[in-house]
């Protein structure tokens, strides 16, 4: 009688789509997150805090500063994050789909 053979896991199968799927929509949900707080932060602590961002920096005040200096550089950096963390989910995922395959014991 022959012995199965183990099943092994495509890299393109249902499960592995879901975990990384699922991997992915986390890392989106915290950038979109972090670009709300942004987003949505500045005109809050104009509100509560409006002598803090009346300050002259650089011959802006705060508020200019933030918004039409930094909040560019902001959104490039949130995308960068998620572009590098999206491409070392994926590899991750075939790492360990390939480790699964050869019958090696899965490190986290």
């Amino acid at each position: 009688m022959k012995t199965p053979e183990p099943v092994k896991l495509e890299i393109h199968s249902e499960e592995f789509l879901h975990t990384l799927m699922r991997r992915q929509l986390r890392l989106s949900v915290a950038c979109a997150a972090a670009f709300l707080i942004a987003l949505l932060g500045l005109p809050l602590v104009n509100y509560f805090l409006p002598e803090l961002m009346a300050t002259r920096v650089f011959g802006f005040t705060l508020t200019w500063l933030i918004l039409g200096v930094l909040f560019f550089p902001l959104v490039w950096v949130i995308a960068w994050i998620f572009i590098k963390r999206s491409i070392a989910l994926e590899e991750a995922e075939v790492r360990e789909v390939e480790q699964r395959r050869v019958g090696e014991p899965v490190s986290q």
